[in-house]
């Protein structure tokens, strides 16, 4: 629109037709914008001053430059690299000065918009980096702990089958960090394994104080609400036709416990599939009962008394009260469930822990003779059995757990019978899954059994030397 403006005026003004004028415009030596106008003459058909021609002609080409000059600059302010107004020195209209501030307002504000968005860019490529990092490091992750971690909890004796074992699949970041699971060792731990050695080694045999408790290993789970809490077991010292292989497992959630579950093996107990089922003639009370001598002894519901079933005869072969114990929730453990009498084997025989109102609800431990259940001596400790979670026997000695619940509980005191003293201690002790509700120890072999919320667990133990 320009340049036919231009045009047009310049053909007015110089009196000619204005198909007889041309305007050209091109850059000169210096890279300016140059405007050319060039019209032919009427009548002369050649220029008889080539150098300077007419002199009128000379003074409105000089002033139509100037103005296209003005015009360009005007041109390339308004629609070129940024908003610059009315050329300098020259007169500024108003509507033309507000809309170069408008202009150059909205350039600011895309300018900084600009700048946010890089910004903004860097940042999410930065944390897609991050993101690449970790997805890659729980990949590794994944596949070395489920070589390891995963096979140091199985069983010894169990042979994973490769065929059987599902494939891993990376789950969403969120989601895998919460089923990944890490145990933390202190180095004084460590440092204490190495100087006392393995457990079942040379220098562990024998009796001795207990001086470590191993991480549990789970070999079986209730599959109903009875076994929340229960008792399971291998006898020390069988008779035939029972071994050391047979295992026993008692649910003790309800009101009527009668079934013994009886296993060939602990193989046959991680399947749940019992070789045999015992209906015990009276029904027993808790968590308290052990297998010992080819016998299982348990404490009958409502009672202070203690029975011993015989495995071979399926009879209950001798009973007996335990003198002022008590009983139903009078002096349990801190779970509570009616633990108030718990028996106990340990490599020197048969025991019953228990409290009495002359004791004010301390421990008391009684050794039993395992055929007629007489008791043969008594201890009366100063540790509140309200106090603690569960207690066990090794090599004549009274352990208790500080709680039952904590996932970092400690071994928290020990009574010596052979000096009737007691002594706290603080051995570390894992509660995995929450709910400890039985605790025993097996000569044997050497460990504890724990039911810990439907799981049935073992602990490789240490003794120092006697």
């Amino acid at each position: 629109m320009l340049g036919v403006w231009l045009l047009l005026w310049g053909s007015l003004t110089l009196g000619v037709r204005a198909d007889t004028a041309f305007l050209r415009r091109a850059h000169d030596s210096s890279g300016q914008c140059t405007y050319s106008f060039t019209v032919a003459s009427p009548v002369e058909a050649a220029c008889p001053d080539a150098a300077g021609g007419v002199p009128e002609l000379r003074a409105e080409l000089a002033a139509l430059a100037s103005r296209l000059s003005r015009l360009e600059s005007r041109e390339r302010g308004m629609g070129g690299s940024g908003p610059r107004g009315a050329e300098p020195g020259g007169p500024r209209d108003p509507q033309q000065v507000a809309s170069a501030a408008r202009l150059e307002a909205a350039y600011g504000e895309l300018l900084r918009a600009k700048s946010r968005l890089e910004e903004e860019k860097g940042r999410l490529e930065r944390e897609k980096e991050e993101l690449g990092r970790r997805l890659e490091s729980t990949r590794e992750g994944g596949r070395s702990g489920h070589g390891g971690e995963g096979a140091a909890l199985a069983p010894a004796h169990a042979v994973p089958d490769p065929a059987a074992a599902p494939r891993w699949e990376p789950q969403p970041l969120n989601y895998q960090e919460l089923q990944s699971e890490r145990t933390e060792v202190p180095v004084s731990r460590l440092l204490e394994e190495t100087a006392l050695g393995r457990p079942g080694s040379e220098d562990s045999a024998g009796c001795g104080e207990l001086v470590w408790v191993g991480e549990p290993v789970v070999f079986g789970r209730a599959d109903s609400i009875a076994g929340k809490y229960g008792v399971w077991m291998k006898d020390p010292e069988p008779v035939p036709p029972f071994t050391r292989d047979n295992t026993w497992r008692v649910d003790a959630v309800g009101t009527e416990v009668r079934q013994l579950f009886q296993y060939e093996e602990a193989e046959q107990l991680a399947r749940g599939y019992p070789a045999k089922v015992h209906i015990l003639p009276r029904p027993l009370e808790s968590t308290g009962a052990v297998i010992y001598r080819g016998g299982l002894f348990f404490q009958p519901r409502h009672s202070r008394s203690v029975a011993r079933y015989d495995l071979r005869g399926e009879t209950v072969t001798a009973e007996r009260e335990i003198p002022g114990a008590g009983y139903h929730g009078q002096y349990p453990y801190s779970w509570g469930g009616y633990t108030d009498i718990d028996l106990a084997v340990d490599e020197t025989g048969l025991w019953v822990i228990y409290s009495t109102e002359k004791a004010r609800g301390a421990i008391v431990l009684s050794k039993l003779d395992p055929e007629t259940l007489e008791i043969r001596q008594t201890w009366e400790t100063n540790i509140r059995k309200r106090g603690v979670a569960n207690s066990f026997v090794i090599c004549g000695t009274l352990y208790t757990v500080s709680s039952y619940t904590a996932p970092n509980a400690t071994i928290n005191f020990a009574y010596d019978t052979a000096t009737g003293t007691s002594r706290a201690v603080s051995i570390p002790f894992e509660n995995r899954f929450r709910y400890l509700s039985m605790l025993d120890y097996n000569p044997a072999e050497r460990q504890l059994f724990a039911w810990d919320s439907f799981n049935m667990v073992t602990y490789p133990v240490r003794l120092s030397r006697a």
